[in-house]
């Protein structure tokens, strides 16, 4: 099973960055940006709220969650065609060549992002004490693709 789920995984991975080959480098790379831009508006409000930052708010942790929830329903593998990364773009991406390179242990990066969201979601609006954890181990698959797939700076 683990094997089929990998394979499907990458073929999802590899089969939209085809596709988006025909938009220019700048235009992918811009999207892909905003994707995770808008990834991190959602998380940003959650963290806001986990660290006592901003009051807990059951209905706007929801949204938050819900909102995630949905953009794990869309496949960013087009935003990543070849030629994006930061050794192709320099000053323009973050994004490691190792991308390209693996896009299996990217695909399990995100396998462990979405099911971290879904459970995120399923707990948002339960109290602090269930968003805490949560929040915890979703901004945790964020971390672990960052340190493997992206560079501190431009």
């Amino acid at each position: 099973m683990r094997k089929l789920l990998t394979a499907a995984l990458t073929t999802a991975f590899v089969l939209p960055a085809v596709a988006a080959m025909a938009a220019p480098p700048e235009d992918v790379v811009k999207a892909r940006q905003g994707y995770y831009s808008l990834l991190g508006l959602e998380m940003d409000g959650l963290a806001a709220m986990a660290k006592g930052e901003v009051p807990y708010d059951a209905e706007a942790a929801k949204a938050h969650a819900a909102n995630l929830q949905v953009m794990t329903t869309y496949s960013p593998a087009g935003l990543y065609a070849p030629g994006t990364s930061k050794a192709d773009m320099p000053g323009k991406t973050r994004a490691l060549p190792e991308i390209w390179e693996n896009f299996p242990k990217v695909g399990e990066k995100g396998a462990a992002f979405r099911e971290a969201v879904g459970e995120l979601a399923s707990v948002a609006g339960d109290g602090l004490d269930a968003l805490r954890p949560a929040v915890g181990k979703l901004g945790g698959t964020c971390k672990s693709c960052h340190d493997d797939f992206r560079a501190t700076d431009f």
